[in-house]
């Protein structure tokens, strides 16, 4: 044996003194006895390529403020002034305490390890210096595949020599100082830390560059197997890493790094261990409905990257700064006006949405539960403003929001703000062919009545149907119009489910049968208030990559209405405020305009309105099952209601909300109404000495706007709950007000 280790030794150090690239070195025969002698052994340096370290993104506000942050890998790359020099002298004396004074290939140490695994005829010491390890970590970090990974931890002398001569052309390339640094920056210390920054605030709450000898002693200790000393899993790692502390400050002492004392005196102080949590993640964000969709907008968009992988490694380890459409001051409103009415405890929550006009972007995203996994805190584990499609589940039933859609066809197909039909007490629909969805299939439901329950038949024109909300006048104006039309001017507003289903295109469609989020709905009312341009939902407006390279990105809009038909939708609405089922609220105090909803049995209640500035929408219903659990003798932010409507909670929210984030904006008027093409009555005006409800002559029928909603409904148009069977699932339920 030590016939063996002579010549190792002197093959070593005659390659070391002459400089020559080719070297004999012998290695344990794998699979038999005895040592094989490997000749020939190029030892020539080799470039190695280090792609950027995996590094935290973080997300912004539209001030600037971090509201969350992404990473596969917590870690923040700091520069070496950054980093505490007790912390280079403990990482040094027990990983490499020769690091300073050997090339590439520490030959003492690679020598004793050599004779160790000699000896046990396996590969059992490293030997690695810190050169070694960095390279190790760089080959490790760029593995992209399993196998990858498997080949850069496998215990080969193939892999070892691959390492020393990577390891040579670090040496090359870069100082000591500087290996170290990048050695620190790229270690994994435990407890999810990856890098000296994120291992000192994760363990005891400092900057690298503060870190205390105990301190510093500690994380060097943790590095050697992190997994075994990650005090983040229990007591017993906490004591293998105490242990490993106090190894490395005798170390330290037996070097004369420090002193006796100073060992001794920090082997007497705690752990210290602080477990400060990981500032990132959905979970742990100010935002986290608003961060759920960003996280989403980027994982399904292809501008981010080809492929699903791709897009997530660019978002995880990117060390992305990704600006955002959030305004705080507007965040700030919406959390407070819900926070008011709704509890986090209460069963029913509302959620909200405020998008821009003429941009689609969306200035802020909340709702009355939490996001997270813990049953117990009321939290909720998706998103509950958001489509499907940005982490959201089902939504609800929009109800008589969508009334507006049938109204922009009527519109559209030139009828006047007088013009109307005699609404009565039901409707049922004359036959199959009433009704025609967008395949041309007629589906009119001849079998079902569509009632007002508490509603008032009547004359009513396209104001005072929508400012009373009545079921029966939208149903048969829906027939009138054609359904399919009333489907393609949702759509061309960006309507579509919140579950990513087909829309149900059947006669209730108009009802609100489809189940939505608030985004969605909120952004197609933006869209009117942008005098017809419709702009998809935006929440992204600047990314940075990690070398300062920014991408903006525009909103993306197309004219969905002509302009002088959105002005005439939003006369009508505005007057939902004064003479409809909101004029028991009343308005902001500037130009507002917006529609009630409530589903048929009060399952769930909505508010959607705007300003030409702002747009906004509510809802409001039970997660656990908005038909099964519906609005109805329930206690809602410590007040009982003996229903919940439109007008109840949304509206209240949705005004309070807009008041407080319109705050300091001036306020802007709505164009007028082109009075020419929309004012009176051409081919529908009322029919002589027509009365409503004691109505008077010809040109006053039931013009006062229905019923006074007060606090729980939505003007006496609540649906009878009716059988429309053809929908399947929940196409039954009928909106209301």
């Amino acid at each position: 044996m030590a016939r063996r280790g002579t010549k190792i030794a002197q093959l070593a150090a005659a390659a070391a003194a002459s400089g020559v690239l080719v070297a004999a070195i012998a290695f344990p025969t794998v699979g038999g006895a005895g040592i094989g002698l490997v000749s020939a052994v190029d030892l020539t340096p080799m470039a190695l390529e280090e792609p950027p370290l995996a590094e935290v993104s973080i997300v912004q506000d539209a001030k600037g403020k971090e509201m969350a942050r992404f990473y596969e890998q917590y870690r923040q790359v700091v520069g070496a002034d950054q980093i505490a020099g007790i912390m280079k002298t403990a990482i040094v004396a027990i990983e490499d305490y020769r690091f300073y004074e050997h090339g590439a290939i520490d030959l003492e140490g690679t020598i004793r390890a050599l004779a160790t695994n000699m000896s046990s005829g396996r590969v059992s010491q490293g030997g690695s210096s810190i050169t070694q390890q960095y390279v190790k970590q760089v080959l490790l970090n760029a593995a992209d595949t399993e196998a990858e990974r498997n080949s850069a931890l496998e215990a080969s002398y193939g892999r070892k020599l691959t390492e020393l001569r990577y390891a040579m052309g670090v040496e090359q390339k870069y100082t000591k100082d500087q290996i170290l640094e990048k050695y620190l920056n790229i270690a994994y210390f435990g407890a999810s830390a990856y890098g000296i920054e994120a291992a000192a605030k994760r363990f005891f709450g400092v900057k690298a560059r503060d870190l205390t000898l105990p301190q510093a002693a500690t994380l060097a200790g943790a590095v050697q197997d992190p997994n075994a000393t990650d005090p983040n899993l229990g007591k017993k790692q906490r004591q293998r890493l105490l242990k490993r502390r106090n190894v490395v400050l005798a170390r330290m002492a037996e070097l004369g790094k420090i002193t006796p004392e100073q060992a001794a005196a920090a082997k007497a102080a705690k752990l210290g261990y602080k477990g400060t949590g990981l500032p990132g993640g959905c979970e742990s964000s100010t935002q986290p409905y608003f961060c759920l969709y960003v996280r989403q907008d980027i994982l399904r968009n292809p501008a981010f990257g080809e492929t699903a992988d791709a897009r997530v490694k660019m978002l995880n380890r990117g060390g992305l700064t990704i600006r955002t459409t959030l305004d705080p001051a507007m965040q700030e409103s919406a959390d407070r006006a819900i926070k008011k009415y709704v509890h986090t405890s209460d069963n029913a929550v509302a959620s909200e949405a405020l998008v821009q006009p003429g941009t689609g972007a969306i200035k802020a995203m909340a709702a009355s539960r939490p996001y997270g996994t813990r049953k117990s805190k009321h939290e909720v584990s998706y998103n509950l403003v958001a489509d499907a499609e940005h982490g959201g589940g089902m939504g609800f039933q929009a109800g008589s929001t969508f009334k507006t859609f049938t109204l922009i066809s009527a519109l559209k197909q030139g009828m006047k703000l007088d013009d109307g039909l005699l609404a009565g007490a039901g409707y049922r629909a004359p036959s199959l062919a009433a009704f025609t969805n967008c395949k041309g299939q007629g589906i009119g439901d001849t079998s079902h009545t569509v009632t007002n329950d508490e509603g008032s038949p009547g004359w009513k024109t396209l104001r005072t149907g929508t400012w009373s909300s009545v079921n029966t006048f939208f149903v048969e104006l829906e027939q009138r119009v054609g359904l399919c039309e009333t489907v393609k001017t949702a759509r061309s507003l960006g309507i579509h489910r919140s579950d990513g289903g087909k829309l149900q295109e059947f006669e209730t469609f108009t009802l609100g049968i489809n189940e939505m989020d608030p985004v969605t709905v909120a952004n197609a009312y933006a869209a009117i208030a942008a005098r017809g341009r419709y702009c998809a939902p935006m929440a992204i407006t600047r990314i940075t990559d990690r070398d300062g390279k920014a991408t903006d990105y525009r909103p993306r809009c197309k004219q969905a209405l002509e302009p002088a038909i959105a002005d005439a939708t939003a006369e009508v609405l505005s007057g939902v405020f004064t003479k409809g089922t909101m004029r028991s609220v009343g308005g902001i105090g500037r130009a507002a305009a917006g529609k009630t909803g409530t589903t048929d049995a009060y399952a769930a209640a909505w508010f959607a309105g705007f300003t030409p500035d702002l747009a906004g929408a509510v809802s409001i219903g039970d997660p656990r099952g908005s038909q099964a659990h519906k609005l109805i003798g329930v206690t809602i932010g410590g007040r009982y209601y003996g229903s919940v409507a439109g007008a109840t909670l949304p509206g209240p929210i949705w005004k309070e909300t807009m008041i407080g984030a319109l705050r300091g904006v001036p306020a802007t008027s709505f164009t007028a109404v082109d009075a020419a093409r929309f004012e009176g009555c051409s081919r529908a005006c009322a029919p002589a000495r027509q009365t409503s409800d004691g109505g008077g002559d010809q040109g006053e029928q039931q013009e006062d706007g229905g019923e006074d909603e007060g606090a729980v409904g939505d003007g006496g148009d609540q649906g009878d709950g009716g059988g429309q069977e053809q929908g399947g699932g929940d196409a039954s339920e009928e909106g209301t007000g």
